[in-house]
């Protein structure tokens, strides 16, 4: 639940440049948050060297891969039914097809779909992507195949990702992987396994490959990228066990960001997402200190309550998070802050409730992302707490703090009428042709007509209307970033 889960984007299929000389086809569909659509990627670039080319056709298709995610039970339903279909096809009219489950239900469900349902042939875990042509062997001799180990050292450094139905803007740079925080609603530590950095070396030439490419912001991606460090390799709990060189040269996530900053000063960066626990105030300062450094922070929450921040296992309490609120405001006056919300999480209380509701009351999020506690299975809240809080009441709580973040959202996208933002064009508007859409510094959505400008384009638009979530604008002209 740490991730964000944009739901315009579930189910994409994904469309690469054609490899000349490859002949067989991959149609392959990513569900859950930006790290899944971020290992499709890599999973796309290892197969284009194994003779695939991507299809948007599944009827074509010789290899069908779904990646998936565990973190709500709508995602793994959805994936189920995209199993069905599959299958369907493969019995019709391709039955050379072979159809493969990869990312966090693969890990957690390994057994029930290769022996009790028979609905694949392959199954992948998130760190055996590179294991997949020894895997697809295997399938193509007639035999199931499986690798669900997960590793320590994994990263994916080495692999360049294709990207994947890009707009050739934007694009997501994978710093860490796995999570220590054993939270006690989320499964991603059993599916994505321990915490571990990538080596910033690697980041910097991708980082640099990127801007060489035309791309013009990136976001540094990861379960918990405050948590990111690098001593050499290793996972990050081993730290301490680290040599005095090791712990002198090590690189921590303030240090990366201003790398990134340093290294392609006018490229935008963003990062994505981050735990209170772990957001050192050195990290804001380095916010502060470059201007392509984005003004906004997803600081998920997921409740007001100290006694069911407790229960989550959540390594804050509600007054530290508080503060450190008080401090992004105080060091960054124009950041903005989204949050993460579950309500009706086991024994929540109306008292629990209007905790959360004070917390918002308190911070004023600009936007957020509020959901109701869904139990997954595996999870150590699964196992150890009763889903008592009735479904009625749920929904209840959800819509209450989805009205009220409305609420605030307005209020904070008001503020910027009359004002000047720079806007990076990433696409056309969905409602209007004759209209750019982007984004601010401070992640808000702004559109505005088109006149000369194009995608790519960092332009300075005066704000003269809004919604609660879009900012509306006229451009004056081109800002000084481009």
């Amino acid at each position: 639940m740490e991730k964000i889960i944009d739901e315009n984007k579930q189910g994409e299929s994904l469309v690469l440049e054609q490899k000349e000389g490859n002949v067989r086809k991959l149609f392959i569909e990513s569900y859950g948050c930006a790290m899944n659509f971020s290992d499709s990627e890599i999973v796309a670039s290892i197969l284009a060297d194994q003779g695939f080319n991507t299809t948007q056709n599944l009827e074509d298709a010789d290899l069908v891969l779904v990646n998936t995610c565990s973190i709500r039970d709508k995602a793994e339903q959805t994936v189920r039914k995209r199993l069905e279909k599959y299958n369907a096809v493969k019995r019709d009219s391709n039955p050379k097809m072979k159809v493969g489950v990869l990312g966090c239900m693969a890990e957690r469900l390994k057994t029930k779909f290769l022996e009790e349902e028979k609905i694949v042939d392959l199954v992948v875990g998130p760190d055996a992507y590179k294991d997949l042509p020894n895997l697809l062997a295997e399938v193509d001799e007639g035999r199931d195949a499986i690798n669900v180990i997960l590793s320590k050292e994994e990263t994916y450094g080495d692999i360049s990702p294709v990207r994947l139905n890009s707009n050739g803007v934007t694009a997501f740079v994978s710093i860490t992987r796995g999570c220590d925080n054993m939270c006690t609603f989320c499964v991603v530590p059993f599916t994505r396994g321990r915490e571990r950095s990538r080596d910033p070396q690697s980041i910097l030439e991708e980082v640099n490959d990127l801007w060489n490419r035309g791309f013009k912001e990136i976001t540094l991606l990861g379960q918990n990228v405050d948590s990111y460090l690098w001593y050499g390799g290793g996972l990050k709990k081993d730290f301490e066990k680290a040599s005095d060189m090791q712990k002198a040269t090590a690189v921590n996530f303030a240090n990366l960001l201003e790398l990134c900053a340093k290294t392609q000063p006018k490229m935008r960066i963003r990062f994505s997402t981050s735990n209170p626990q772990d957001l050192t105030l050195d990290v804001v300062e380095t916010m502060a200190k470059y201007q392509n450094i984005c003004d906004h922070i997803h600081l998920p929450v997921q409740s007001g309550s100290n006694r069911i921040l407790k229960e989550m296992n959540r390594l804050h309490t509600r007054e530290e998070y508080m503060t450190l609120i008080d401090n992004i405001r105080r060091i960054l006056p124009n950041c903005t802050i989204s949050q993460d919300m579950i309500v009706g999480f086991p024994t929540e209380t109306e008292e629990d409730f209007q905790d959360t509701v004070s917390l918002m009351n308190y911070v004023k999020y600009h936007f957020g992302y509020m959901f109701t506690y869904s139990e997954r299975p595996g999870t150590l809240a699964e196992r150890k707490m009763e889903d008592d809080v009735p479904e009625e009441v749920k929904k209840r709580r959800l819509q209450d703090i989805v009205d009220l973040q409305r609420e605030h959202s307005e209020i904070r996208t008001k503020a910027f009428l009359h004002e000047t933002v720079e806007v990076l064009i990433e696409k056309e508007s969905k409602k209007s042709d004759l209209h750019w859409s982007g984004r601010t510094s401070q992640n808000l959505v702004a559109v505005f007509p088109k006149e000369h400008y194009k995608v790519g384009d960092f332009v300075n638009v005066k704000v003269t209307d809004c919604t609660s979530a879009t900012l509306i604008g006229e451009a004056i002209g081109l800002s000084e970033n481009n």
